[in-house]
């Protein structure tokens, strides 16, 4: 968005580090002038650096699908202005990961503080978290550290333009997990971000029970996608308590049913219980 050039340097600036790999950069102004510059730094000048201007703020998923337009990679990876990477080996580990496994669509990184905190809780991708060095497969991703196969990312149609915020890395993991895909989290790609709370937008709360309710309806059988939202509406009451916070999750539910959520592709049970064996079937 342009706020934070400095950031946005240290991210680029590892990114173009990576060794032994062909990189480039596809530098995403989300809702930014037309003659926007990232800033003053000369890693903006690299060749391999290449902007796109968005004149409006699509959102995230929408900002990623342009910037995987203009890619020319067969591996994808996303990383936000706020992140970094401290290994110039991360490249060359991504690319022998998912070479020696072609089924493998996705690798979820670790996320790890700068500072050398514990970390949170909600940046490992399964149910009972356990130890956050234990690589395992999962059946989502984090968004903005992460590593896709295009022909997997293309396989599950991308991410969802019109959820603008949250769950649309479950949109495009459960497709490609229902398009034959395995996605792991590995320990061993790491990226650096400080801790930062997901309260902290304003459109938390509303988006966040909006894009539950899209998400069932787009990609669920209806008795899973039935149960789906019971159980979010459950651990939601019972997690969350201000009821400020409260009826904005719940304005949010009931346009969730109001507004369309776009194409309905329904996973198959074979899927269904392939997300079960990896330790979180699609009901939480």
């Amino acid at each position: 968005m342009g706020n934070r050039p400095a950031e946005l340097a240290r991210a680029v600036r590892s990114a173009l580090a990576q060794e032994d790999v062909d990189v480039e950069v596809i530098l995403v102004g989300n809702g930014v002038p037309e003659d926007w510059r990232p800033g003053d730094d000369e890693i903006f000048r690299d060749e391999r650096v290449r902007l796109v201007r968005l004149p409006e703020n699509l959102g995230i998923p929408a900002g990623r699908n342009r910037g995987v337009a203009e890619a020319a990679g067969e591996i994808l990876v996303f990383l936000d202005d706020d992140g970094w990477y401290d290994s110039t080996r991360l490249g060359v580990h991504l690319r022998d990961r998912f070479a020696a496994d072609p089924r493998l669509g996705i690798i979820s990184f670790r996320i790890r503080d700068p500072e050398g905190g514990p970390g949170e809780r909600r940046h490992v991708p399964r149910l009972r978290v356990g130890d956050p060095g234990r690589s395992s497969e999962v059946t989502t991703f984090l968004g903005g550290a992460c590593a896709i196969r295009r022909a997997a990312f293309e396989a599950a149609g991308g991410l969802p333009d019109d959820f603008f915020y949250a769950h649309e890395e479950l949109d495009l993991g459960w497709q490609a997990i229902n398009a034959g895909y395995r996605i792991m989290y590995d320990a061993e790609a790491v990226m650096l971000h400080p801790p930062a709370p997901p309260t902290r937008h304003a459109m938390f709360y509303r988006l966040n029970a909006r894009n539950r309710v899209w998400l069932a309806r787009r990609n669920l059988p209806w008795p899973l996608a039935l149960i789906y939202c019971t159980v979010w509406v459950v651990l939601t009451v019972l997690r969350v308590r201000r009821p400020s916070a409260l009826k904005l999750w719940f304005a949010g539910f009931a346009e969730g049913w109001r507004k369309p959520a776009g194409r309905r592709r329904p996973i198959s049970w074979r899927a269904v219980w392939r997300m079960t064996r990896a330790g979180r079937p699609p009901v939480i």
